[in-house]
C-alpha cells in the first residue's frame, strides 16, 4: 500500500485527467447495466404477455446502451493513458535526476545491469500497476459497488446469498498478498543478476573472446536464466492455485442463486421470470470484477516489489549538489590555491585508506602523486571535487573551505583527464562540446590543435562529426584520449587533475600526449598521477605514498639524493639518476671556442 499512495503522490499532479478518467469509468459502468434491466423486461413484458411490438424499443434502448458505453470507454482510455504516460514520464525524469545526484561511492556497490534493470523493467512494471492497477481497479470496484446496490434493490433476500462466497474471496486475497511479496522480491532480484551478468559480458566480449570463454560463460549466464526460470515459476505455480480456486469459489455463489432463486421464481411470491433472469446478468456483473480484482492483485504485488526498488534509488542520500545556506562562492578570478589539512578517509567505518595528508599546491603548481597501486593516489585526488568526502580533516581553494561550496561550483573550476578516457556514443564534437557546450568552431579547431587531435580528426570520414561509437570505440586509445585532453581544454579550468594519463598508450603516442598535456598545464594547479616517473620530473612537488601515508617529498633531485623510495621506483624503471641540472646539460650545445 505504502509504494501505491506514493505512486500515487505523482498522480495527484493531474487531477482533471483523474478526475475526467474517473467520471467516463462511472458512466461505462452504468451504461453496462442497461442489458440486464431491458433483458428482464423483454422477458416480463414480450415474452410473457407475447407483446412483439413492444420489442424494438427494448433493442433500441440496449443499443444506445452499448453505444454509451463504448464511446465513453474510448474517451477513458485516451484520458487514462494520456494521465498514466505524464506520470511516468515524471518517474523516469525524478528517476534519472536521482541517479545523476548520487554519490560515486553508491555505484560503487551497484551493477550496471541492476541499475538498468530498475530504470526500464523495475519503473515499466510500475506503470503496469498505474495502468491496469488503478484505473482498471478503480473501474472494478464501482462496478462491484453498483451491481450490489442493484442486486439489493432486485431482491435483497437473495443477495444475501449471493454474497456466501465473498469472506472465501477475501482470505484468499488477503493470504496471497501477504505471501507474493517475497516471491516477487525473489523473481526481480534474479531477472537484476541476470542483466548485471549479461551487460558484464558484453562489456567484456573481447576479452571472452580472446580467452575462449564463450562455453564457460554461457554456463554462467544459463545458470542466472535458471534462477530467473525458477523464481518465475514459483510465481506462477502459486498463481496456477490461486486464480482457478478463487474463479470456482465466485462459480459457487451462481450455482447457489441459480438455485435458490430458481426456486423463488417458480413460486411465484412477487420475483418474476424477468426478474430472475435479470438478477443473474447482474450476478455475473458482480463476481467478473471480482475475478479482476483478483488479477489486478498480481500485477500489485509485482509493481510493488519493482516499486520498492524504484524507491529505493529515489530515497537514497544525494550529494549535496546546492551551497549551504550563507555559503559564499568563490572569489574570481579563482587562482588554484589547494591545501589539504590533516586529511583522512575510510570507504568503510573503521578501515582507514588515508592518514593526515598535507598537501599546500600554491597557484600554477604541478603536484605529482607517486606511489604503489593502493597507495591513496586516486583517493587524494577524488575527494578534491568532493566525488567522496573526507572523513576528517579539510581542504580548502583560496582559503574557501570546499564542503561550503555547492558541487557545481566546485567542479565547474576543476577538470579531470583520467586513464581510461570515456567518450560517449556521439560524434567527436558532442564529446568536445561536453567540456563547453557554447564553444565556437574556432575554440573547437584551437583546442584540438593545443590537444595535437586536430590532425587525425581533420582526416576522420566525417571529421568533427564522425561517430565515435559506445565508449568511443571507433578510435585508437591515444585518439580518444587526446579528444578528452581537448574537452578539458575547452573547459579552461583553473584546477586541474591528471590521473594517469598516458598510462594505457604506447611511446610515441606518449610524447604526443605530454606535449599536449604540457600545453594544458600551464597556468593551471595540477595535481599529476603517473605510473611513469619520467613525466613528473619537472613536477615542483613530487609527493610519494605509502600505505595512505605521505612517505616523501620534494624535488625530482631532492628525493633521488634521499635515496628512498622514489630512488627504488626509479631504479626499477631504468630512469636515469641523473640531477635536472645535470640533464639540462647535457642536453645544452656545446660552447663554441
Amino acid at each position: 500500500m505504502r509504494t501505491l499512495i506514493r505512486v500515487w503522490t505523482y498522480a495527484r499532479r493531474y487531477k482533471l485527467y483523474a478526475a475526467a478518467t474517473l467520471a467516463c469509468a462511472m458512466i461505462t459502468t452504468l451504461a453496462g447495466f442497461v442489458f440486464p434491466q431491458a433483458a428482464g423486461w423483454v422477458v416480463d413484458d414480450v415474452l410473457v404477455p407475447s407483446r412483439a411490438d413492444l420489442l424494438l424499443p427494448y433493442v433500441l434502448l440496449v443499443a444506445g446502451g452499448f453505444l454509451a458505453r463504448d464511446l465513453f470507454n474510448s474517451l477513458r482510455i485516451w484520458l487514462n493513458n494520456t494521465f498514466e504516460q505524464l506520470v511516468i514520464f515524471d518517474l523516469r525524469c525524478d528517476l534519472y535526476e536521482a541517479l545523476q545526484a548520487l554519490p560515486l561511492g553508491w555505484y560503487d556497490h551497484r551493477a550496471t545491469g541492476d541499475i538498468q534493470t530498475r530504470v526500464g523493467e523495475d519503473v515499466t512494471s510500475m506503470e503496469r500497476v498505474l495502468i491496469d492497477g488503478i484505473e482498471q481497479g478503480v473501474v472494478a470496484v464501482l462496478q462491484v459497488a453498483g451491481v450490489g446496490a442493484i442486486l439489493f434493490w432486485i431482491n435483497w433476500r437473495l443477495t444475501l446469498w449471493v454474497l456466501v462466497p465473498v469472506p472465501i474471496l477475501l482470505a484468499g486475497a488477503i493470504w496471497y498478498t501477504s505471501t507474493a511479496y517475497r516471491r516477487y522480491g525473489l523473481s526481480r532480484r534474479a531477472a537484476s543478476a541476470m542483466n548485471a551478468l549479461l551487460i558484464d559480458n558484453v562489456q567484456g566480449i573481447r576479452q571472452i573472446k580472446a580467452y575462449a570463454r564463450e562455453p564457460q560463460e554461457l554456463e554462467r549466464f544459463a545458470g542466472k536464466a535458471r534462477d530467473v526460470q525458477n523464481a518465475t515459476l514459483s510465481v506462477m505455480q502459486v498463481w496456477a492455485a490461486y486464480s482457478p480456486a478463487m474463479s470456482f469459489a465466485a462459480a459457487l455463489g451462481s450455482v447457489i442463486v441459480l438455485y435458490v432463486g430458481g426456486l423463488d421464481a417458480l413460486s411465484q411470491t412477487g420475483f418474476s421470470k424477468g426478474d430472475f433472469v435479470k438478477f443473474l446478468l447482474f450476478v455475473s456483473m458482480f463476481y467478473e470484477p471480482i475475478g479482476r480484482l483478483h488479477g489486478l492483485n498480481q500485477l500489485f504485488q509485482a509493481g510493488r516489489a519493482a516499486g520498492d526498488r524504484v524507491f529505493e534509488i529515489l530515497d537514497a542520500a544525494r550529494e549535496p549538489y546546492s551551497p549551504r545556506t550563507g555559503s559564499s562562492p568563490l572569489p574570481q578570478p579563482v587562482r588554484g590555491h589547494v591545501r589539504y589539512d590533516g586529511v583522512g578517509f575510510e570507504y568503510r567505518e573503521g578501515l582507514p585508506v588515508l592518514h593526515a595528508v598535507d598537501i599546500d599546491a600554491q597557484p600554477g603548481a604541478t603536484i605529482a602523486l607517486v606511489g604503489h597501486s593502493g597507495a591513496g593516489k586516486s583517493t587524494i585526488v577524488n575527494l578534491l571535487p568532493r566525488f567522496y568526502e573526507a572523513t576528517s580533516g579539510r581542504i580548502t581553494i583560496d582559503g574557501n573551505e570546499i564542503t561550503s561550496l555547492g558541487l557545481g561550483e566546485l567542479r565547474q573550476h576543476i577538470g579531470v583527464v583520467t586513464q581510461e578516457s570515456f567518450l560517449f556514443n556521439g560524434t567527436v564534437l558532442d564529446n568536445l562540446r561536453f567540456g563547453k557546450p557554447s564553444a565556437t568552431a574556432a575554440e573547437i579547431e584551437a583546442a584540438c590543435r593545443a590537444a595535437g587531435a586536430w590532425e587525425f580528426v581533420s582526416a576522420l570520414p566525417q571529421a568533427l562529426d564522425t561517430h565515435v561509437g559506445e565508449r568511443g570505440v571507433k578510435l585508437s586509445v591515444g585518439e580518444k584520449q587526446r579528444i578528452s585532453i581537448a574537452r578539458a581544454l575547452l573547459k579552461n579550468p583553473p584546477i586541474l587533475i591528471l590521473d594517469e594519463a598516458t598510462a594505457s598508450v604506447d611511446t610515441a603516442t606518449e610524447r604526443l600526449i605530454q606535449e599536449a598535456l604540457h600545453r594544458l598545464l600551464q597556468g593551471r594547479t595540477s595535481f599529476v598521477i603517473a605510473h611513469r616517473l619520467s613525466t613528473i620530473r619537472q613536477a615542483r612537488e613530487i609527493i610519494v605514498l605509502d600505505g595512505g601515508r605521505i612517505r616523501e617529498r620534494g624535488t625530482h633531485d631532492q628525493l633521488l639524493a634521499l635515496g628512498g623510495i622514489y630512488a627504488r621506483l626509479c631504479r626499477i624503471q631504468n630512469l636515469d639518476l641523473i640531477s635536472d641540472q645535470d640533464f639540462e646539460r647535457a642536453e645544452a650545445p656545446a660552447e663554441t671556442p
